[in-house]
């Protein structure tokens, strides 16, 4: 990498750590549900004696009352921001999810609270995060995102011991405030101190100065929506991200039973399944790195692939002890960059001019995805009373993932972009100095 590249990196991270920072936290906010649900289950079912697909329910519909939704929020930060979104959606999320601990054992009022959280946190999911990143960083936007989105891996190392101790301490339904009011708390605080995009930024600025005159605002390079929508590089993308999140996602919200079925105990499940977070954190951070320097389809293809060995040692007769732990460290470095790998692609691929809508339809299928993949596997559970169908499918699964992803091709050159063709300020031609780099 070029001498020049590596100081704008560092320029890059002098200015915006900080939502850096408050993005970490919103995400590992987004992302508890997933890895606590799991936790959950038992206590549930032992009082309502609800099956675990009427669990996963709920998770199930919220996914898929997101669906229309995603776009919308997309386009929203496009227009105005991603500060005002989140700060609003973070503070009734965090009372949503506190909620659920009124569950009174009727199936209509758990779906009624899985409703109202899905519609609150939707200003909160991932593309709010990722478009404050993507167009804040450039020269360092892969372990930019990476830093980000390991807020979900810091989620999922905390989550299951934490969620486990909470239910046996303070009880399943005072366990849903603490998570609610302390973590999202936490998250709120640093959102409120912290998080401005390129669009915050500038509207604070002339705020700052209401006597200068406002300049016209430089177009981000990149592709139209419906442009994006005949992409085969993006659609080749939102297909490989639809298999890998409904595999992923019904994989960790069932990888507390999964393991105990295979004879681990629940609390030695809930620290392996933090061990799988920390996989995470390396996987978001190692393939930001790699993705900046390297063929960033090569080396996400190859890591959405891996998890299809790990499958395979979680199946009889290969299962140990030993090979417990490497599937799980090999799952959890492959989920950790499944999102990010998405992000980073789209952002180079489409370009940052439509980002916030384009992201929206991927956090739509992400949500398709997300809907599907749990109530699935504890639909497979409950009729064939094991997961082995669940491990079988992400074989061949992760493998297609990974071959859809690999060979894209070079980024369009959307400096050059940028260049031909750049609108007139009162002080002359602007271009945008968020433009991507050429690969």
């Amino acid at each position: 990498m070029a001498v020049s590249t590596h100081s704008s990196a560092r320029t890059e991270w002098r200015e915006y750590r900080w939502v850096v920072l408050a993005s970490f936290l919103g995400f590992s906010f987004f992302s508890l549900t997933t890895y606590a649900m799991g936790l959950f289950m038992q206590p549930l079912a032992a009082e309502f004696g609800w099956s675990r697909a009427q669990v996963t329910a709920g998770l199930s519909l919220g996914a898929f009352i997101t669906i229309p939704l995603g776009p919308l929020v997309g386009a929203a930060v496009d227009r105005w921001g991603s500060r005002r979104i989140a700060i609003l959606s973070l503070s009734l999320t965090c009372a949503a999810l506190a909620a659920f601990g009124l569950a009174n054992g009727s199936p209509t009022q758990w779906l009624a609270l899985w409703a109202i959280f899905a519609v609150v946190s939707i200003g909160s999911k991932s593309t709010v995060w990722t478009a404050a990143v993507s167009n804040s960083f450039s020269s360092a936007r892969g372990l930019a995102l990476g830093f980000t989105m390991s807020g979900a891996a810091a989620s999922q190392v905390v989550t299951p011991p934490l969620t486990n101790w909470l239910i046996e301490t303070q009880g399943w339904r005072l366990a849903f405030a603490w998570l609610g009011f302390g973590w999202g708390g936490l998250a709120l605080l640093t959102t409120v101190l912290f998080f401005r995009d390129r669009a915050d930024r500038e509207r604070a600025r002339l705020k700052s100065q209401p006597n200068v005159a406002t300049p016209t605002a430089a177009v981000l390079p990149g592709l139209s929506f419906r442009e994006a929508l005949r992409s085969p590089a993006i659609l080749r993308i939102s297909l490989s991200t639809i298999i890998t999140i409904f595999l992923g996602i019904a994989f960790l919200v069932h990888q507390v039973p999964i393991l105990t079925e295979a004879g681990v105990s629940r609390s030695t499940a809930a620290y392996l399944a933090s061990l799988t977070g920390l996989a995470g954190i390396a996987g978001k951070l190692l393939t930001g790195m790699m993705a900046d320097r390297w063929n960033a389809g090569l080396v996400g293809g190859i890591t959405l692939a891996t998890p299809a060995i790990a499958f395979v040692m979680l199946l009889e007769p290969f299962r140990s002890p030993a090979l417990i732990v490497a599937a799980m460290i090999i799952i959890g470095y492959s989920a950790g960059a499944k999102l990010q790998v998405t992000a980073y692609l789209t952002s180079r691929y489409a370009g940052l001019r439509n980002f916030g809508k384009i992201f929206g339809i991927m956090g739509s299928l992400i949500a398709i995805a997300s809907g599907l993949g749990p109530v699935a596997a504890g639909a497979l559970y409950d009729a064939t009373g094991d997961y082995t169908a669940l491990i079988l499918a992400g074989i061949p699964g992760s493998l297609i993932c990974g071959l859809l992803i690999i060979g894209l091709g070079p980024f369009p050159n959307w400096q050059s972009e940028a260049s031909a063709a750049p609108e007139e300020g009162p002080a002359g031609p602007v271009k945008s100095a968020l433009a991507p780099n050429p690969r």
